[in-house]
């Protein structure tokens, strides 16, 4: 089923609201781990930075749907 999320009238798909919601949390993500030094053992650091933005949106799609309605 595709979700939609109604704000104030104009239906949002529910993945882009997710995806908007994903992105601060991977821009911390990303500095913790370039303060950490951990992009020094990184090969491609775009490619990781995609996944790393894959896994929370998919993590925040999964709390999106475990919520009740």
């Amino acid at each position: 089923m595709i979700a939609e999320i109604d704000l104030y009238g104009i239906y949002l798909p529910a993945l882009l609201v997710w995806a908007v919601l994903a992105l601060p949390v991977v821009a911390l993500l990303r500095r913790l781990l370039q303060a950490a030094g951990a992009y020094r053992l990184v090969w491609h650091a775009p490619l990781f930075d995609f996944a790393l933005f894959l896994l929370v949106l998919g993590g925040v799609a999964a709390l999106g749907e475990s919520l009740p309605r």
